[in-house]
């Protein structure tokens, strides 16, 4: 049973304050700051990504690049904005040279994705790329084979739709990439208007805390 917003969104903001003085991995020693996610902390959608660039290193905010405008765009031809969804990413700090994220990495991050789950309480889960969408689908299948079909999950203790999606930087070097991410984009709207069906497939997940530092630009009402 979903326990009320305010109480998730107090939860999430113990969690940011955890995070961001985090040791677990050694990205703690050349990150700027933690890129915790930011968004509708109770939010129907959420968006996870693979990990910060410079620019989310340098502003501490999730997709605020190219490939942020891109999703921003993409949002707005159907009907929804950032404010609306929650966005973050597997890592909370940046690799060096954007480099890909390595499995230690992805192991230290992991609980802090899980508990975000657990207390936003998304119905919808988007990942974006190959390492969002292996680690929260539990299968090694990539996104080319996998993006646009929805999987049903328990993530954080709920059924929820799994719907892989390229990462929009792979749509701004590619333009029949970007043709498909907007094809797949498309259905969104279609998928939260339906409930997830009630399903255990594998890895079960943890959800993440709602938190109360719309001061910070982190975390919508």
């Amino acid at each position: 049973m979903s326990r009320p917003a305010a109480e998730r969104r107090e939860e999430l903001v113990e969690l940011y304050k955890q995070a961001r003085v985090c040791t677990r991995c050694p990205l703690h020693e050349t990150r700027t700051q933690v890129v915790f996610g930011n968004g509708n902390a109770d939010a129907d959608l959420m968006f996870v990504g693979e990990a910060p660039g410079a620019s989310e290193d340098a502003q501490g905010l999730p997709f605020v690049g190219r490939a942020g405008k891109l999703l921003g765009e993409m949002l707005g031809e159907n009907g929804m904005t950032r404010e609306d969804v929650f966005v973050t990413n597997v890592l909370k700090s940046r690799p060096p040279g954007n480099r890909d994220p390595e499995a230690e990495e992805i192991q230290a991050c992991r609980p802090y994705l899980q508990r975000q789950v657990e207390l936003i309480e998304p119905r919808v889960i988007c990942t974006l790329g190959n390492f969002a969408t292996k680690l929260l689908s539990g299968s090694q299948d990539g996104i080319t084979r996998v993006h646009g079909v929805p999987q049903q999950r328990e993530l954080g203790g709920r059924a929820v739709t799994l719907y892989p999606l390229f990462h929009p930087a792979a749509a701004l070097r590619t333009p029949r990439v970007k043709e498909q991410l907007s094809e797949d984009f498309a259905r969104l709207p279609g998928l939260l208007a339906q409930e997830p069906a009630p399903e255990t497939p594998s890895e079960p997940e943890t959800r993440p805390t709602p938190a109360t530092i719309e001061q910070m630009g982190l975390f919508g009402s």
